[in-house]
């Protein structure tokens, strides 16, 4: 991810606006999974004063941002682009030897699936169709990284050396898209309910350690 994308990200997720004035910031995304955010919330002051935090009962009467349609399109739209690297990781047995390619696909196949798991329980908790078209009239648009039919016939065909140079390239590009998506949920509004938030953070801090080890592999390869 380039540096512009990383700055974008970060820039959105600091802080998030929760009412008239009142800021909360989020907590940092190397924490474990599925914690709540910081409780540090400070409302800003007038014009030259400092903000102060407030207190614990001021912050239970402050009500978090609400889901968006951006959220819900980006859920909705990246369970099946998980599914779809399960899918190519499926692939490994009787193909490969290679057995930091193995370990490497083991991660996101663990990772992902957990994900998957996690974002058809956001979906459920907001009573919102798994599929985009029942909630958004049936409007699409193809996602970033996912391979075509074709592709993924190439995948199923090569063996040894030949699978492994494919199966990074492909999954490279694969992982790359995911970044995208999470670059357009903040760029469309998105990202401001902090399960939602959580959710694009953790897919952009995982996919990036992943793209940047896969590409080491490919260096090893020439």
């Amino acid at each position: 991810m380039s540096s512009p994308r990383r700055l974008v990200i970060a820039a959105a997720v600091a802080t998030v606006a929760v009412g008239a004035g009142v800021f909360v910031a989020l907590r940092p995304a190397g924490d474990p999974p599925y914690r709540p955010p910081s409780s540090r919330v400070v409302q800003p002051g007038a014009p030259g004063q400092s903000g102060r935090p407030l207190s614990p009962d001021e912050l239970s009467r402050v009500s978090p941002p609400r889901h968006t349609v951006a959220d819900t399109l980006f859920i909705q739209r990246m369970i099946p682009h998980h599914t779809q690297a399960l899918e190519m990781t499926a692939l490994l047995p009787g193909r490969t030897a290679n057995p930091e390619l193995t370990m490497l696909a083991k991660r996101i196949e663990v990772s992902q699936r957990e994900e998957i798991t996690r974002m058809q329980r956001w979906l459920g908790d907001r009573n919102v169709a798994a599929d985009p078209h029942a909630s958004h009239g049936g409007h699409d648009k193809p996602m970033p990284g996912m391979l075509t039919d074709e592709e993924l016939g190439q995948l199923k065909q090569a063996r040894d050396a030949e699978f492994d140079r494919l199966f990074l390239t492909f999954m490279i590009r694969h992982h790359q898209g995911a970044l995208a998506m999470v670059e357009e949920l903040y760029a469309t509004g998105g990202g401001l309910e902090p399960a939602s938030d959580q959710l694009a953070r953790e897919v952009n801090a995982d996919q990036s350690v992943e793209i940047q080890r896969m590409q080491e592999l490919q260096a090893g390869m020439h």
